[in-house]
């Protein structure tokens, strides 16, 4: 399988299109110009949209009627949990049934799925038909995450990137400078432990298949990947670094039940104060003061560097597409430009979700939903971030399991070594295999 190549294929793509959009009158000559047109174009359209249940789709449910009144597009609006939309996705898509017309998606767990199969209408030409959509708003990284093979297949929604947390007050009564890099990480977490009064240096997550998320960033920071084109990168020594590092860090310093952590688990102790460090996606900043701790009490740092310096990852965590068995596509595209436009990822970030239109993390509506240091900590954390926090394949289950064995093993005692050796072994079958 060949990777998406970085943003500059993307922006190359966007530059021939949007050359081209000054000659487009838009698709069927209404779709993006509804906002100053008179006559409403796609009266007594219906589309049906499946979406996840989070808050994303709780601010578009809010402004329904809005779009609905402004286009006359009527909207089936389907909210499910991730697994319902998973589930009833690959049904319909596998059938290939024209609905639902539009749907959200998890672009790094089945991009590559539903490209594979051609599941999704490319987006090219829709997202640079009208200037006022802004395309080239949207981060860099975001973009990346939802491109196959030079094919825009989806709108990003939500981004995540990894950050470090930390505890602001225990590391000034001790005098401990915020770690800027891996090595910093691991002498400050060493020096923190403290389990019999109930602190841990480290939490992470340690469950097999969650963990492989949090563990890429220690990998790419240390010079590794978990693929190399076509071909497992488990076993080279950067990779091993990463792993490593992460096997001790979690093993050494962290819970002794750390097998079971997944990111509710890990958020969970930190938010109780019994952690001083803690790593996962800054979306997550929302649940800790949730949780008691308190919010001066709580620091946000950038991803510390390792050998290949800093490169946490900075991914699109929601994005949402067109079904391409739909045969209601531009009323479908109206959908998206309205939910993945200026005004309502404002509205959702206002509330916490980190969108991916990189002008509103420079503006002052757009940050009031976050803390103000953690901030600056997310826009240092998007140009530099890695687009994937994980292989880019077909069956990406599959592949983390493979992948999160490893640190398994290792925090069970094994040789991390032997156990990247025989995971990488069976990777590349798994690579192989959809070729």
């Amino acid at each position: 399988m060949k990777f998406a190549g970085r943003f500059c294929m993307v922006l190359s793509i966007v530059v021939i299109m949007v050359s081209a959009a000054g000659c487009m009158a838009g698709r069927n000559g209404a779709d993006s110009r509804m906002t100053d047109q008179p006559e409403r174009p796609f009266d007594n359209v219906r589309i049906t949209a499946y979406m996840a249940k989070n808050p994303v789709a709780d601010i578009l449910r809010a402004h329904l009627p809005e779009f609905e009144k402004q286009t006359g597009i009527k909207v089936d609006f389907q909210a499910l949990t991730n697994e319902q939309l998973s589930q009833k996705m690959f049904v319909q898509m596998t059938v290939g049934s024209e609905s639902p017309d539009v749907f959200m998606i998890r672009p790094l767990e089945e991009l590559s799925l539903y490209e594979n199969n051609g599941w999704l209408t490319p987006l090219e030409s829709y997202a640079v038909s009208d200037p006022r959509y802004d395309f080239a708003d949207f981060s860099s990284t975001a973009l990346e995450s939802v491109t196959v093979n030079g094919k825009l297949l989806a709108v990003p929604l939500s981004t995540e990137q990894q950050i470090l947390y930390y505890r602001k007050d225990l590391l000034e009564k001790k005098g401990i400078e915020v770690p800027q890099t891996l090595d910093e990480l691991e002498a400050a977490v060493k020096q923190m432990h403290d389990p019999e009064h109930g602190m841990y240096g480290f939490v992470a997550r340690g469950q097999r298949s969650a963990l492989v998320t949090q563990l890429s960033s220690f990998v790419y920071s240390e010079g590794g990947n978990f693929l190399s084109a076509d071909n497992a990168a488990l076993n080279t020594k950067e990779t091993l670094k990463g792993i490593q590092r992460y096997v001790r860090l979690l093993g050494n310093y962290g819970p002794p039940d750390a097998l079971s952590y997944s990111w509710p688990q890990s958020a969970d102790l930190f938010a109780q104060g019994k952690a001083v460090f803690f790593t996962d996606a800054s979306a997550i900043y929302s649940l800790l003061t949730k949780s008691g701790l308190a919010k001066e009490k709580i620091g946000y740092a950038l991803f510390p560097a390792g050998d290949a310096g800093r490169k946490p990852y900075s991914t699109t965590a929601w994005a949402i597409g067109i079904n391409a068995n739909s045969a209601r596509k531009d009323a479908a595209w109206a959908f998206i430009e309205w939910a993945s436009g200026r005004d309502m990822v404002l509205q959702a970030q206002k509330i916490g979700n980190p969108g991916a239109r990189s002008s509103l993390w420079h503006d002052e509506e757009g940050i009031s939903g976050f803390p103000d240091e953690l901030i600056p900590v997310i826009n240092e954390s998007i140009p530099i971030g890695m687009s994937y926090d994980r292989p880019k394949v077909i069956h990406v289950k599959e592949a983390r399991d493979i992948i999160g064995g490893i640190v398994v093993k290792g925090l069970i005692g094994e040789d991390v070594g032997i156990a990247a050796e025989s995971a990488n072994v069976q990777l590349q079958e798994l690579i192989d295999s959809e070729k």
